[in-house]
């Protein structure tokens, strides 16, 4: 597959013009930077348990990557050390809680 050239500059893999870093090399970046923000799952599976907020189901070690962490206030970066912004739950109730809130919002705008 040939390189094509958009307006003078060569695209780079990145996807940003003139960038001499390798895609491994902004993976790593990216990953170091994130890893005080992503620790978040850690502590809040340690606080609340293993156990969706909603449904009541039990989750074991090998199952846990079915249970997330929900942001009460809905902002992700909101991370109190307490974990009182977070709430445990199973990717099934996850999806229902942000599917109401589209739907309050779009039945909320015909009003």
């Amino acid at each position: 597959m040939r390189d094509r050239h958009y307006g003078g500059y060569k695209k780079s893999r990145s996807g940003k013009k003139g960038s001499d870093q390798s895609f491994d090399d902004l993976l790593k970046e990216m990953r170091k930077g994130s890893s005080s923000d992503s620790d978040y799952r850690e502590r809040s599976l340690k606080i609340h348990g293993l156990i969706c907020a909603k449904c009541g189901r039990e989750f074991t070690y090998k199952n846990r990557h079915l249970l997330t962490v929900h942001h009460k206030d809905g902002n992700h970066r909101n991370n109190p050390p307490d974990g009182s912004n977070w709430e445990n739950l199973c990717v099934y109730c996850h999806d229902d809680e942000h599917s109401r809130d589209l739907l309050s919002d779009y039945l909320s705008d015909g009003e």
